[in-house]
């Protein structure tokens, strides 16, 4: 294809401007004079249907200036009745500071919760990470964490199939789910259970049996209502029936109780929303998962390491990768790219 030789500048050929501004009027004719079209509507005509063309011209209005629209917004805006929020179930109404807004939640920076593609170029990025993972470990008593998963519905399914793959079999193929726990995260494990074979038995913990075909269990703490409760001997139980024990937590609750780790839960997970994230009409808000160190290559998501560089000083890293689908697509035990 014939292309036009841009003018000489100081950026490189592979510069922003030429990468994402698209082609120029001479460029666009010569893919056209290729393609063998005179011009973009004989193009359109050949390639679109009909039937699905709109024809008639956009009814926009005149002209406004961003003050006068969103002044206009905002006296449409004021009409809203503000109630309070009683949603709960894991989504609470929080204070973000000011600092925070305009560092972080309002600087594109940040707007995206993928991690680059050359991560280790992005070592700010990555020490956020880290510092995220060990918030997540002293919290939740557990030596290991990821970088965050998508909300504490999918946590939870992520820990049933961890728990599905180191104690799981044929047989052993049923998780228990403490009917306290919040409805959406129920609804979650089951529908990702039902992919996978797995019976889903919810019911109160106290009525737990622990059968050879469990494997796994999800408690919630404190409970959808609110109840905190001591499950040290539940966890004994579990465990000497050889199920993993899952906790679906609250981790500003954990500032003041014992963490799960302490008590004999094999798996935390939950939702970090508490901390001064905005509810976002439900979302997104980064989830987290901590677990022992056993099973840390069963550990989904993204795991920030510190190593070393080319020249012998720290830097961090994405670490266990052998884990993730880039490395071992249909083997890898963690399909979750977003940290």
């Amino acid at each position: 294809m014939a292309t036009r030789n841009r003018p000489a500048t100081s950026f490189a050929a592979d510069s922003f401007i030429a990468r994402h501004n698209g082609p120029d009027e001479h460029e666009q004719a010569d893919m056209l004079a290729a393609l063998g079209y005179a011009s973009l509507d004989a193009f359109i005509d050949a390639v679109v249907p009909e039937q699905i063309r709109f024809r008639s011209t956009l009814s926009t209005g005149p002209t406004r200036s961003e003050p006068d629209v969103l002044s206009e917004l905002r006296l449409i805006a004021a009409k809203n009745r503000i109630y309070r929020s009683y949603l709960g179930l894991g989504y609470y109404g929080t204070h973000t500071p000011g600092v925070i807004l305009r560092n972080i939640m309002e600087n594109p920076a940040w707007y995206t919760a993928y991690t680059p593609y050359q991560a280790e170029i992005a070592q700010g990025r990555l020490e956020a990470l880290l510092n995220f993972q060990t918030v997540v470990i002293d919290l939740t008593g557990l030596p290991i964490a990821n970088a965050s998963l998508l909300d504490e519905g999918t946590a939870a399914a992520e820990a049933m199939y961890l728990a599905l793959a180191t104690k799981g079999s044929e047989t052993r193929n049923t998780f228990l789910i403490a009917s306290d726990c919040h409805p959406q995260t129920i609804a979650v494990v089951e529908a990702r259970a039902e992919a996978r074979g797995v019976q889903v038995i919810v019911a109160e913990p106290t009525q737990f049996v622990f059968d050879e075909t469990v494997f796994g269990l999800l408690l919630q703490y404190p409970g959808t209502d609110g109840a905190v409760v001591d499950y040290r001997e539940l966890c004994e139980s579990a465990h000497e029936a050889n199920a993993l024990v899952t906790v679906a937590t609250d981790l500003l609750a954990l500032c003041l109780l014992t963490p799960p780790g302490e008590w004999g839960a094999d798996i935390a997970v939950g939702n970090s929303q508490r901390f001064g994230v905005p509810m976002g009409f439900g979302g997104p808000h980064a989830a987290f998962f901590a677990t022992r160190d056993e099973y840390k290559r069963h550990l989904p998501g993204r795991i920030i390491g510190l190593s070393r560089d080319s020249e012998g000083k720290p830097a961090l890293r994405m670490a266990l990768q052998t884990r993730e689908q880039h490395i071992r697509r249909e083997k890898a035990t963690s399909n979750v790219c977003t940290a």
